[in-house]
């Protein structure tokens, strides 16, 4: 697969990212090259391979989500800046 500098112009400009011509064809030279790599790599029989979210046998180490009690109001609101009744006070963001 091949990448032109148009292309990468494209998508810098969507990316609002300005580049001068220089950096320009930079950019344009190792894209080309990660993609010719990423060509290589789909020549490879990956059929017998299982599918990973890691190389490591590794598993998370989380507690059981078992139910319990919940903290008290008067605790839970204790370092609330603004408060009104039982509910956190906080600003307005929509405009």
């Amino acid at each position: 697969m091949s990448i032109d500098k148009k292309t990468v112009e494209d998508v810098a400009h969507l990316a609002r990212i300005e580049l001068e011509a220089k950096e320009l064809e930079k950019l344009s030279k190792q894209l080309e090259h990660i993609l010719a790599f990423i060509d290589k790599l789909s020549v490879l029989d990956t059929g017998n391979i299982a599918p990973t979210s890691h190389i490591l046998p590794i598993s998370n180490v989380l507690r059981k989500d078992e139910p319990r009690k919940s903290l008290p109001i008067e605790k839970t609101l204790m370092n609330a800046p603004d408060k009104q009744g039982n509910f956190f006070v906080v600003p307005k963001v929509i405009e």
